[in-house]
């Protein structure tokens, strides 16, 4: 029994990172993607602030899912959301504000990110504390992985560079596209053929086991 419970943990928090990724297999996020991912740096602090307000807005969530009541959740949970948004955005504002600045109104739109809401009520409000932070912690795990991915290959692309630090020498000619917004669109793209790619080679491999063990 405990280790059953154990794998439902770890199921809970690997599914975010991989098998229900919340950019590349939901597709979801997609303002915040596109947008802030021309550096890595952008994109790990969208990342680190949409991390912060899922896991803490899952644990609310989940505590008060007894004193919710069905007919205001929506509204409820909204509320707290932008709680968290709103502390996300004065921290940054006030520990970093060259990235808050670059960010801009991107971190008060986390509100509206239908991943966040969705999580809570898809999970958190019919899920343990545990199970929520769990199922928050691998989402919030995922976007974040796929924000950084987004953003450093653009980055090294269209700069020649990562965190600001050269890579190629001073003779790379930058793909400046790469930092605008079709870099964006075509960055995503190339990942999300290359994720459907594995998923889809994974199926048929598992088809092939099973049809083998069946013979």
């Amino acid at each position: 029994m405990v280790r059953k419970k154990q794998e439902d943990v770890y199921q809970e928090f690997i599914k975010g990172l991989w098998r229900d990724n919340p950019v590349f297999v939901q597709v979801l996020g997609m303002c915040p993607m596109l947008a802030v991912t021309n550096s890595a740096v952008n994109a790990l602090a969208m990342g680190g602030a949409t991390f912060f307000v899922l896991v803490a807005s899952s644990f609310l969530v989940s505590s008060l899912k007894s004193w919710i009541p069905k007919q205001v959740r929506i509204s409820t949970y909204i509320i707290i959301i932008a709680t968290f948004v709103t502390v996300t955005d004065f921290t940054l504002e006030a520990l970093v504000p060259t990235i808050h600045k670059e960010l801009g109104a991107f971190i008060p739109l986390i509100v509206a990110n239908c991943m966040i809401l969705g999580r809570q009520e898809a999970f958190a409000s019919r899920n343990s504390v545990k199970l929520a932070v769990i199922d928050a912690l691998g989402m919030a795990s995922g976007f974040l992985f796929a924000l950084f991915a987004l953003g450093s290959v653009r980055e090294i692309l269209g700069e020649g560079a990562l965190f600001g630090v050269p890579l190629f020498g001073p003779h790379f000619e930058p793909w400046v596209i790469m930092i605008l917004p079709p870099g964006g669109f075509l960055t995503l793209g190339l990942l999300l053929l290359f994720f459907n790619w594995v998923k889809e080679r994974k199926d048929r491999l598992a088809a092939q086991l099973a049809e083998g063990e069946a013979s």
